[in-house]
């Protein structure tokens, strides 16, 4: 990787670009924790409708998951793609249509405000309309990497769809239009969580994991057809969401199940042909974060035939948006921020800058364990349905963000003096 963006200087944006979105990250994923202590009593068997639960549940996806995302997706696929951002200021603009439409959204969901609501999700759908504008905009300029191109328009079009819902349910709280609320923010949860980001995080794997590994990304017939069984997972379990189907919706957990199997065999191959096998800490939050992607589909097929217990839909949403995705993300995110960090800093003895400067390990292996334990009490509380370990877990939760939050403050803090 370092190659990768040694070779790519004059294609970096400003440090204080990507790095504005990893920091709002990191404080949404504080309040993330804080959310969930006080949702705690409502959390565990939680199905929906406004309230803390559901303003923890955005604090993850459209705070923590999007903003890291769109930071790291603005810098890589010009990197990537061999072609800068033709300007800077409109992803500027996305951060400050995001920043606060998400503070507006999760405050009116938390607080039962629906003008608040309304006014946030309309910002978060400019800024987000407005980063997919840029996103296509480099997707079309990546014919050279052909399966992560088809990644990203699949991505592309959950966005639109995810957007126009989003702000469909919004409204529907305020007059009542939506023949099937609780359906289509199913159809909503599906196209966010394995359209938009779960695509984008498949895609990027084909990146990422060879870059970080040393070794050439899969391809070939494989790797197409985990495409399409990714592809199709998603179309699949809208349709059965649309529709309230639980037999649609299980044959979409099977097409998951291939899915899954397809890609974690590719990764393992991309490993074990690497020619990096010490890859630290991140890759044993990856490695975790790949067995709860398979892991997913099997909790929710459990959950739609009542075999997962009362709490089984909101263990399915923990294991999919917590265990997964968000697991991954800030594996991945670990290693993108020093790496990002040290093409924007020098060192002051004039040698070559190195990333153990950039970023203390310390808190990194904190946040880990922590993040972990309190997956695992989150779990333990929505099968048991224990408000107090719930808010125990969440308050171990909180803990990791913090470490996390001082990793990514100390790389802030070098890049800011450009100096180690």
């Amino acid at each position: 990787m370092t190659v990768f963006l040694a070779s790519a200087k004059s294609r970096l944006l400003p440090a204080s670009v990507p790095f504005r979105f990893f920091a709002a990250a990191s404080a949404l994923h504080i309040a993330l924790w804080v959310a969930l202590i006080f949702a705690a009593g409502e959390f565990t068997q939680f199905r929906g409708g406004v309230g803390r639960s559901l303003a923890a549940v955005h604090l993850l996806t459209v705070g923590v998951l999007v903003m890291t995302a769109a930071g790291a997706s603005v810098q890589l696929l010009p990197v990537a793609t061999s072609r800068p951002l033709a300007a800077v200021s409109p992803i500027k603009i996305v951060f400050w249509l995001l920043g606060p439409g998400v503070l507006a959204l999760v405050g009116g969901m938390g607080f039962a405000d629906v003008g608040a609501m309304i006014v946030g999700a309309t910002a978060c759908v400019l800024g987000l309309l407005l980063f997919a504008g840029l996103f296509a905009e480099n997707l079309r300029r990546s014919a050279s990497m052909p399966l992560v191109q088809a990644f990203g328009w699949a991505a592309f079009v959950s966005l639109i769809l995810l957007l126009a819902l989003g702000l469909a349910l919004a409204v529907d709280n305020r007059i009542g239009f939506l023949p099937d609320h609780a359906g289509l923010a199913l159809g909503h949860m599906i196209l966010g969580a394995f359209g938009f980001m779960g695509l984008l995080a498949l895609g990027f794997s084909h990146v990422l994991v060879p870059m970080f590994a040393l070794a050439n990304a899969p391809k070939g017939q494989m790797a197409w057809i985990g495409f399409f069984l990714a592809t199709a997972t998603v179309v699949v379990a809208s349709a059965g969401a649309f529709f309230a189907s639980t037999l649609v919706l299980s044959a979409s957990c099977l097409l998951g199940l291939a899915a899954a199997a397809v890609h974690l065999h590719l990764m393992r191959m991309t490993l074990k042909k690497g020619m990096r096998k010490r890859l630290g800490m991140s890759f044993v939050l990856v490695k975790i974060s790949w067995a709860m992607l398979a892991l997913t589909p099997l909790v929710g097929l459990a959950a739609l035939n009542g075999f997962a217990g009362p709490g089984g839909p909101t263990l399915f949403g923990l294991v999919a948006l917590g265990g997964w995705l968000m697991t991954f993300l800030f594996a991945i995110l670990q290693r993108i921020a020093p790496f990002l960090a040290s093409m924007h800093v020098s060192r002051a003895s004039g040698g070559p800058v190195l990333l153990s400067d950039l970023g203390a390990s310390a808190p990194l292996t904190v946040h880990a364990w922590l993040h972990l334990a309190a997956l695992a009490g989150l779990a333990v509380a929505i099968v048991l349905d224990n408000a107090l370990v719930a808010a125990i877990a969440s308050a171990v939760g909180l803990a990791g963000s913090l470490a996390f939050a001082a990793f990514i403050a100390g790389i802030l803090k070098r890049v800011a003096s450009g100096k180690t």
